[in-house]
């Protein structure tokens, strides 16, 4: 059915068009996110947003793109409503793009519900404490950056670094550890062709697929769809964790393409710009997103975020980095030097943090040596570095034999416990590892590991003294 017969009234006082954006001179009674229809000159049909109600103009934030639009043959037609998105059970296993429109040749989803796609704020008495872990397969994050449900845990790295190999391996990885019991939402922002084509099939060929709802924009889509995708995603998140009891992770790549989406919009905005060109409420947009992640008390499901960002030029002091390492709980960093050596995932440890760790970790969770271990583990790698950076200096014959133990440590460490490869391991078997690591090290060294601890799990070793 035409714009035209479902909206009486056309709007044609259009009084510019810059990038994806309409400015018209102000109505009355237009409401800020209200959904638009845009019809061209030749009848095409667009859909928008209300992105601004001011004194001067209405900007109006076209999803498709303002190719083809003019100032005098387009209309512009008001709802009435907000931008929704229609939610079923039936999205599992499908793939949509960056405006929600199935992408995979599939059909239309019969919707159960309909909901806006820009959620309802949790109020903060409402929200549970995290207690509860995701297994994700991936030794050192599972040991020492644990994921908690409920938890926002970003990953960074710089350009040609496999983030999106370590983003499929922990995607296929959870569904698998979990029995297929949790529910990936993967949202891609401004991916390439190769990158929609690697995406889609290591879903398919894993069999993760069947147990996630994949939204994909591609980078020659129109920008503002990247502004979408990631509201559309956690939406659907949304439905599946409060709706149906459903434990689900929301993976969102790359994040840096969404915020330079939000540059180019706010430049054609003509607003002030904040930090190297971006809005100055970068920080208020990007928690909009990141705060959708939580737990509801008294109900089951959870929702869990892990955006993905590239750190252009290897800066951690990009304002998208800096604003999202302040919003979320902790952050996982890959390092050049471990991917240039070969080891995958090249997870840099040091720099590397989980706040939400302890609440998920110890007995009848993980085990009650985790915590332990896991200091001990990184302790010792803190020091194994420096040693290194020693050893070039006065060569290995200067150490002492606990330093060279130490050394040797570290690694065994990058070779058998970071250079984990593409398979998966439990965490019995990375807690099992990580004892193994240590048992040559003398005993008077183990200073973060109780003896109970060391008594009941550290392997046996020959010519050992305690």
């Amino acid at each position: 059915m035409a714009a035209k017969e479902l909206y009486a009234k056309a709007h044609r006082k259009i009084k510019d068009i810059k990038g994806p954006l309409v400015f018209l001179e102000p109505i009355a009674d237009v409401k800020f996110g209200e959904r638009v229809v845009i019809v061209d000159s030749n009848g095409r049909e667009k859909g928008g947003q209300v992105l601004d109600v001011g004194e001067k103009a209405i900007v109006v934030q076209v999803f498709e793109g303002s190719d083809g639009l003019d100032r005098k043959g387009t209309s512009v037609f008001f709802t009435g409503d907000i931008v929704k998105i229609g939610l079923s059970e039936d999205m599992l296993g499908r793939v949509f793009d960056g405006s929600g429109a199935p992408r995979d040749g599939l059909g239309e989803v019969y919707p159960e519900v309909e909901r806006p796609i820009g959620g309802s704020p949790l109020n903060p008495v409402c929200r549970q404490q995290p207690k509860e872990w995701i297994e994700t397969g991936v030794t050192s994050i599972d040991m020492l950056f644990t994921l908690i449900k409920g938890q926002k845990l970003p990953i960074w790295g710089g350009a040609g670094l496999p983030l999106n190999a370590v983003t499929m391996q922990i995607a296929k990885q959870v569904i698998r550890q979990s029995g297929e019991e949790l529910v990936v939402i993967f949202a891609g922002m401004g991916i390439t062709s190769r990158e929609y084509n690697y995406f889609y099939k290591e879903f398919q060929d894993s069999g993760a697929l069947a147990s996630s709802v994949l939204f994909l924009n591609l980078a020659d889509d129109a920008t503002i769809e990247r502004i979408l995708t990631p509201r559309l995603a956690l939406t659907t998140a949304e439905y599946f964790a409060y709706d149906k009891g459903r434990d689900v992770l929301v993976i969102l790549t790359d994040m840096l393409n969404y915020a330079n989406a939000l540059r180019e919009i706010s430049s054609a905005r003509e607003e002030i710009p904040g930090r190297r060109g971006y809005p100055g409420y970068l920080y208020t947009d990007l928690s909009t997103i990141y705060e959708r992640a939580g737990i509801i008390k008294g109900q089951k499901g959870s929702v869990t975020q892990v955006p993905i960002c590239t750190m252009p030029n290897d800066d951690i002091t990009h304002p998208v980095i800096d604003l999202t390492g302040y919003i979320t709980e902790g952050q996982i960093l890959l390092s050049r030097s471990l991917d240039r050596a070969g080891f995958f995932p090249p997870i840099d440890v040091l720099p590397s943090l989980s706040r939400l760790m302890n609440l998920g970790i110890g007995r009848e969770k993980t085990r009650e040596d985790h915590r332990q271990i896991a200091d001990q583990l990184y302790a010792f790698y803190a020091q194994g570095k420096e040693l290194e950076k020693l050893t070039a200096i006065i060569g290995s014959e200067g150490l002492g034999n606990v330093e060279k133990k130490i050394v040797e440590f570290t690694q065994r460490f990058e070779d058998e416990f970071l250079g984990q490869g593409d398979q998966s391991r439990t965490i019995e078997e990375s807690l099992g590892l990580s004892w193994d690591l240590v048992k040559d090290i003398p005993r008077s060294e183990l200073r973060r590991l109780e003896d109970k601890h060391i008594e009941k799990y550290m392997p046996k070793r020959a010519g050992a003294a305690k």
